[in-house]
């Protein structure tokens, strides 16, 4: 499979060529994703209390996706998602990668080909910065998927001040195109990234370049410096201050790349997509006003603030109900770059520029998936309608989004031919998906969430009188 890849992109670069010379120049491409960060966290979708100016300036450029969806309600498989542009259940790729880091052939398989690997072969400049959590093993690290330069981390997480406490000598370490990064030269992790993002720019400015900014900001653990965390002191909830200082760190390195853009000429010609992996974790983020957050099947695990824009060339100051997903990232880019989509990518996604371009005002009829460890939950969501097998309810459920988008009422026994119907078009698709490749370690935050859960409302009727 992989040669066959290989021979696409070839293919790929001599076709593009031509289209490059009749479409003049290329965009530089930047995907900016967020971690952990809920729906209702930005300014764009309404927040009041965590500022987000540059986020919400970048969106008002371009068109705001009030349905903009993540591949998966957690970290490692809905990256799989996006750098795959197919549904990473095709490969194996439901699960978080181990937490013990110990299993070789735990990552985003090599014989899948990478947005990276096709746009570095279209002449690209590429580079990975920030979170990785797509393999911990050498063969998966960005400079071996398509990636010219790497900075930043291949687990989900570390401290922000780059504290180096793991057993095995590069994990939970910087590392700079697979070597570790003195401690001394780290910060805050955060504004690192930023700053490698900006040093990219500038070697590579005369380029097309796609930069995979992946910060792990607002993912825990809760670190945020002085300086974000005293502009959000008006927040009386420390936990949702504390966590909003993350936010507010975010939001100023998104600030200063775009400006770095603006100041060499090039911001009106490159295609910046930004979203969070998936939706709000517990401490201190809001998904509000959806239902649910990080790890679940319900809107708020997996709806997420969702942007993109691309100078004059897209629409600017559009707000669109369109459902989108991840997978359709890996499409549009392609279609902007003035590269041909190859069938032996398969990519699963919609090319989304006739929409943002103002040539088409929706998109073709689809349906949109979701799983979560080889089964054990999954969702549906056809038009208005969304089927949802949690992991953390017993019961099935069947909501129209159109009038109940907050999933308040359960319809499953009300409509069950429609419930049928989802659940057999949920069983289709399934069939074309694999077993997953590896066990789910975020499989036992489960548990750990329906007891904290129950607990207090066990507290809450305690006194009740029968």
């Amino acid at each position: 499979m992989r040669t066959l890849h290989k021979v696409a992109l070839v293919l790929l670069t001599i076709h593009s060529a031509f289209l490059f010379a009749a479409k003049g120049e290329r965009p530089n491409v930047i995907i900016i994703l967020s971690d952990d960060q809920g729906w209702g966290d930005v300014g764009f979708n309404g927040a009041t209390d965590i500022p987000t100016p540059h986020l919400d300036r970048l969106a008002a450029d371009g068109t705001i996706f009030n349905a903009g969806y993540a591949a998966h309600p957690y970290c490692s498989p809905s990256r799989a998602g996006l750098m795959a542009g197919v549904y990473q259940h095709r490969f194996g790729h439901d699960n978080n990668t181990p937490y013990k880091h110990d299993d070789p052939e735990a990552g985003l398989p090599l014989d899948q080909t990478m947005l990276s690997e096709v746009l570095q072969e279209n002449g690209y400049a590429t580079a990975a910065i920030g979170k990785w959590h797509l393999g911990d093993f050498p063969k998966f690290w960005p400079n071996n998927r398509g990636f010219d330069y790497w900075y930043g981390m291949y687990s989900g997480g570390m401290s922000y001040w780059g504290d180096q406490k793991a057993k095995t000598p590069k994990m939970d370490r910087i590392l700079r195109n697979g070597e570790i990064v003195p401690f001394d030269e780290i910060t805050y992790l955060t504004d690192d990234f930023t700053n490698e993002a900006i040093s990219f720019i500038d070697r590579e400015k005369e380029n097309p370049f796609f930069i995979y900014l992946a910060y792990n900001a607002p993912h825990g653990p809760i670190h945020a410096t002085s300086e974000y965390l005293d502009k959000v002191e008006h927040i009386e909830d420390g936990k949702r201050a504390a966590y909003a200082g993350l936010v507010v760190g975010l939001d100023e390195g998104v600030g200063k790349v775009v400006q770095k853009l603006k100041d060499e000429g090039i911001y009106d010609n490159t295609l910046i997509f930004f979203y969070s992996d998936n939706g709000a974790m517990r401490h201190g983020a809001s998904s509000y006003p959806y239902r649910g957050f990080k790890g679940m099947l319900f809107e708020g695990g997996i709806r997420v603030p969702f942007c993109v824009t691309w100078g004059d060339r897209f629409l600017s100051g559009a707000k669109l109900d369109e459902p989108i997903t991840a997978l359709d990232i890996f499409p549009t880019v392609l279609s902007a770059a003035g590269i041909e989509q190859s069938p032996e990518l398969g990519l699963e996604g919609l090319d989304l520029t006739p929409m943002l371009s103002g040539e088409s005002s929706s998109l073709p009829s689809r349906e949109l998936y979701w799983r979560v460890s080889g089964g054990a939950g999954y969702a549906v969501r056809q038009g208005d309608y969304k089927l949802v097998h949690s992991i953390f309810k017993p019961e099935p459920f069947l909501f129209n989004l159109r009038d109940d988008p907050y999933e308040n009422t359960n319809l499953a026994k009300q409509m069950p031919e429609k419930f049928q119907e989802m659940l057999k078009l949920y069983k289709s698709w399934n069939t074309q998906n694999i077993e997953p490749k590896w066990d789910d370690p975020h499989f036992a935050n489960r548990d750990k969430e329906v007891e904290g859960r129950e607990s207090y409302i066990r507290k809450a009727k305690a006194g009740e009188k029968k």
